[in-house]
């Protein structure tokens, strides 16, 4: 048994100090207050729960939509637990029945390696005036084969993010869609605020980063965003500068109507910790000046990690940092159904991580052993 001593610690609900964890090998067995005959080893920096992403198209060079099989979930997930991100949603946007069909028996083929921990289906059922880069000739309604894809992946234990935009909808899909246990989330979206308004109403849970491709906020139609802002669900945020610019994101977290209602998401295509480059659909992305875009300049996806957004929301938002890490951690956990993972105790120290003082990622709790 070894006790270690961090200078803070974040277990998920806030940030304290004072506090040792005794390891049975690489395992928490326990948290408790910080004692001299416990001999704890000291480790600098703040330690944390590794960051939990639901939307992740891709990384170290693999795009989900490219390589919809168990080898290429398993090389995103570990493209991004070396950047701090332990557990993900493997991310398929809008493309062919069929490639949903090959990601929906990867997902189930995949259940419990590690950090994967479900799939995000983000379209095909969404808008084509708000489709952003998901290409036009995939995009439908909601229909049977997709129910039958959430159906076989929730009967297999695998949780499930569906972004759709309500007006894809018919009354009554959402309905079933959140009795199966799918979460369903509003996103790609044109619709007005009372749309989104029925959509949560029939069992909605989240939207997916607002602000982009989605109906915008004005004094007469509040739309999508609008809807967001004022529900009391949790909202998803991509924190890059470029998505949602600084003083947006600052006012978006004042706007919510409380705590724990927004959670971030990188976003992320294969160029996060792969190659600048890489082809979506029939085209060329490229990280230029930082963005990510497509051949005429538009946005495309993000290059960004979840560590990284962390530090952007406090040192350029203003973010207190215990609120930041339950936005990268604690939200997005619970709204999978995973408390779990927001948790210190009975984790490996491989998927807890430390944070310097100005929460940049130094590394894992497994690598200071």
């Amino acid at each position: 048994m070894t006790w270690i001593a961090p200078d803070r610690l974040f277990d998920g609900e806030r940030l304290r100090e004072g506090l040792a964890l005794r390891l049975d090998g690489s395992r928490v067995a326990d948290l408790a207050p910080l004692d001299p005959a416990m001999e704890a080893r000291r480790v600098p920096g703040l330690l944390t729960p590794g960051y939990v992403d639901l939307q992740v198209n891709g990384g170290g060079g693999v795009l989900l939509n490219a390589e919809p099989t168990v080898q290429g979930m398993e090389a995103i997930a570990a493209a991004h637990r070396r950047l701090g991100t332990v557990a993900l949603l493997p991310t398929l946007i809008t493309d062919a029945p069929e490639v949903m069909d090959r990601a929906t028996d990867a997902a189930l083929a995949a259940k419990g390696r590690p950090g994967i921990v479900g799939i995000h289906l983000e379209g095909p059922h969404i808008s084509v005036a708000r489709r952003g880069t998901h290409a036009a000739r995939f995009i439908r309604p909601l229909d049977d084969r997709t129910l039958a894809a959430v159906r076989r992946l929730r009967e297999g234990g695998v949780p499930v993010l569906l972004t759709l935009a309500p007006e894809a909808t018919v009354p009554g899909q959402i309905a079933a869609l959140a009795a199966m246990g799918v979460i369903v989330s509003l996103g790609h979206s044109d619709a007005t605020a009372d749309q989104a308004r029925a959509a949560l109403a029939e069992g909605a849970r989240t939207f997916t980063h607002l602000f982009n491709a989605m109906s915008p906020l004005s004094h007469r139609a509040p739309g999508l965003v609008g809807a967001a802002l004022d529900s009391t669900v949790p909202v998803g945020l991509i924190c890059d500068g470029i998505h949602v610019v600084d003083e947006v994101l600052g006012l978006s977290l004042r706007a919510r109507p409380g705590p724990d209602l927004t959670y971030i998401v990188s976003d992320a295509m294969p160029t996060v910790g792969g190659p600048d480059h890489f082809r979506l659909y029939d085209m060329d992305l490229r990280v230029t000046d930082g963005r990510l875009v497509n051949p005429e300049g538009s946005l495309a996806g993000a290059h960004v990690t979840m560590a990284e957004s962390v530090v952007r929301l406090v040192t350029r938002v203003g973010t207190e940092p215990e609120a930041a890490l339950r936005m990268a951690v604690t939200v997005p956990a619970r709204l999978i159904g995973r408390s779990d993972l927001a948790l210190i105790e009975g984790r490996d120290a491989a998927d807890l991580l430390l944070l310097d003082d100005g929460l940049a990622l130094a590394g894992t709790l497994e690598d200071s052993l």
